[in-house]
């Protein structure tokens, strides 16, 4: 089994719902391939924390930093070109 074919059968297997054969393929291939191993256990955390509805509070100097790099992404997605004038005026 190739890493797309992971992909492309991961839902159901971290639902549960893959043909034993096929989950055989999979998990095979997870004890040989870290990065997929990482991506199923990525997925599966965050599928048990959606489920348990925790709500985790984020430290206060990252959400200031996180809010100011979105805020500065969506400025230059609203303007483009707005960088490209005021380098050009100086």
């Amino acid at each position: 089994m190739k890493c797309q074919e992971l992909l492309k059968a991961l839902s159901e297997y971290v639902e549960g719902g893959v043909d034993p054969a096929i989950c055989k393929e999979l998990e095979k291939h997870l004890g040989d391939c870290n990065p997929c191993r990482v991506v199923v256990d990525t997925l599966k955390k965050t599928i048990s924390l959606y489920k348990n509805d925790e709500v985790y509070e984020l430290p206060a100097d990252f959400k200031q930093r996180l809010h100011k790099a979105l805020q500065e992404k969506w400025r230059q997605k609203a303007n483009p070109h707005s960088d490209d004038a005021s380098a050009k005026k100086d």
